[in-house]
């Protein structure tokens, strides 16, 4: 394989984090800002050989809120960009992400989950973001983020996420961990003609105030820069035409409420979860990594003759309500695993716990897979 040329159609045995980077490129991704971080650094290094020979900007910027400013301005001169990090580099980005919620930006942010808090464990896998990324910055607001849990949707998500960042002008998140970063796999990466890629809306000619380039449920085009448009772009609460407004209570509320809303309407353009159960079961609610050890787990369950089943999450932000509800009105019980503390497990809880029992259950040591035996076990114990 040459370093300046991405990988050909066909199947390849490579690392999850390069499967990410050849996905952004083959999304179209034409600009990547980012600074070094165990578990995400394979990233940076491939788009820094992929990019300027395709035409696009490789920027290692001096840290990570250079980054994400960086990725803002490229994404608002007109290019699909990105950034990539980990824990550490994402607390430090919690502003910038605030600035592009409130300023509509288009924009992939991957991070590469490790074990935390602060510096913590560089190199064990972790789902320790999986709240931040959703609330880390203040305020109001809504992301998407989608979780894979194979190197194959390393590639595929990537797809997704640009094509969502396109469609609804909002930054997106995909969230691996630093064990399916470095986890070698099958992917296949397909022709260039079976990719479905969505292009940006562009807003055409006319003052700022006889356009709406903001807060419209419907999603405005996009006012980019260089393009021959006056435009203007703040932070602060502002109208649908991109005008400072602190006092209207009626544009206060929108500026709030209406990027929420464009998200939350579009769901269907997100991927669903995975199910597999029948009525009556256990159902593991699982995502990421974990998801593969509750396959494993339901497996091991069914050789037994226990009535088990999963729903492994795909979209984690906006949180997959209706689909948690239905399965818990179909199962006994639902049992969530997390690489973690628990951090989704209170939303689930709220979305479920109405229909039947919830419980959680955590690996048997933090920053490693759930055991699949150990998880049929607590299936057995759940079971009548």
């Amino acid at each position: 394989m040459k370093a300046h040329r991405p990988l050909p159609p066909g199947i390849h045995f490579i690392q999850g984090n390069q499967a990410l980077a050849e996905g952004a490129l083959a999304a179209g991704c034409d600009f990547m800002a980012g600074y070094p971080i165990t578990p995400a650094s394979e990233i940076a290094n491939r788009l820094s050989q992929l990019l300027p020979p395709a035409g696009g900007v490789f920027l290692q910027s001096e840290d990570e809120i250079a980054a994400i400013c960086a990725a803002i301005g490229a994404s608002w001169a007109g290019r699909k960009a990105m950034t990539a990090t980990s824990g550490p580099g994402l607390s430090l980005m919690q502003e910038g992400i605030g600035f592009a919620v409130a300023t509509e930006t288009p924009l992939v942010i991957v991070d590469v989950m490790r074990f935390g808090p602060s510096t913590g464990v560089p190199s064990v896998g972790l789902a320790g973001d999986v709240v931040q990324a959703a609330r880390g910055s203040h305020g109001d607001y809504q992301i998407v983020a989608l979780c894979p849990e194979s190197a194959q949707e390393m590639f595929d998500f990537m797809i997704q996420a640009f094509n969502l960042a396109e469609s609804l002008r909002c930054p997106v998140f995909v969230l691996p961990d630093g064990f399916l970063g470095h986890m070698r796999e099958q992917v296949r990466i397909p022709p260039r003609e079976e990719l479905k890629l969505v292009e940006r809306r562009l807003a055409q000619g006319g003052d700022p105030m006889s356009r709406v380039d903001f807060l419209d449920p419907q999603v405005a085009p996009m006012p980019v820069f260089g393009r021959g448009l006056k435009a203007h772009v703040t932070g602060s609460c502002h109208d649908r035409h991109g005008m400072r407004n602190l006092t209207d209570p009626q544009v206060m509320h929108a500026y709030a409420t209406v990027p929420q809303e464009k998200v939350l309407r579009r769901r269907d353009l997100m991927p669903p979860p995975a199910a597999d159960y029948q009525e009556g079961e256990v159902v593991l609610v699982a995502y990421g990594t974990v998801a593969r050890s509750a396959r494993a787990a339901v497996a091991l369950a069914r050789q037994r003759g226990l009535a088990a089943g999963s729903l492994c999450l795909k979209t984690l932000w906006p949180l997959p309500a209706a689909e948690l509800a239905r399965a818990a009105r179909a199962a006994r019980a639902l049992l969530v695993l997390e690489n973690n503390t628990g951090q989704l497990f209170p939303y689930v809880k709220a979305e479920a716990a109405a229909h039947c029992p919830v419980e959680f259950m955590g690996p048997r040591l933090l920053g490693q897979i759930h055991e699949p035996e150990a998880v049929a076990a607590r299936i057995q114990e759940m079971s009548p």
